[in-house]
C-alpha cells in the first residue's frame, strides 16, 4: 500500500467495508455479480477511490477501497450501496419491483492501513516521554 495524495493532503485511508442484500438473499451470482464489479469500479473512479479488493458472494460484499480523507466512511458506503442500488435495477429488472430495496441499511466498516493499532499507540507513548525529556533537558 502507498501513500496517496492530493493537492492538501497526503494519505493512507483504506477501509475494509462489507454489506448485504436485503434479507440475505443468495442474488449475488453469475452476471449480477459481474456488473456490480464493474459498477464499483466504476463508482470508485468517480470519486477519486481505489479497490484494492472486491469480492461478490452470493449474500455479501466485500470492498477494500482507499478513499481519500474527505470522505467519511460511512459516505464511502453510501455511494456504493446508493449507485449501485439504481444500477442493478435498471440492468436487472427483477431488482426494480416498486419498494424494493437491493441492500439492506446495515453495514460493517474498519479502517486498515500499513501499520497496527499497537504501533501506532507506541508511537504516540513515545511522543510523549520524548516531550518530557526536552522538558527536563531544558
Amino acid at each position: 500500500m502507498q501513500l496517496k495524495s492530493t493537492r492538501h493532503s497526503v494519505y493512507l485511508c483504506n477501509y475494509h467495508i462489507l454489506f448485504i442484500p436485503k434479507y440475505r438473499r443468495p442474488v449475488l451470482t453469475g452476471k449480477i455479480a459481474e456488473k456490480l464489479k464493474e459498477i464499483f469500479y466504476e463508482i470508485a473512479d468517480k470519486y477519486e477511490m481505489e479497490i484494492i479488493a472486491v469480492e461478490v458472494m452470493p449474500d455479501h460484499i466485500h470492498l477494500f477501497v482507499s478513499a481519500p480523507p474527505r470522505y467519511a466512511p460511512s459516505q464511502i458506503v453510501k455511494y456504493f450501496k446508493g449507485i449501485s442500488s439504481k444500477w442493478l435495477k435498471r440492468y436487472f429488472p427483477e431488482f426494480g419491483v416498486k419498494g424494493s430495496e437491493v441492500w439492506t441499511r446495515a453495514y460493517f466498516v474498519s479502517t486498515a492501513g500499513n501499520v497496527s493499532s499497537e504501533t501506532i499507540k507506541q508511537y504516540i507513548e513515545m511522543q510523549w516521554e520524548r516531550e518530557n525529556e526536552k522538558r527536563n533537558q531544558s
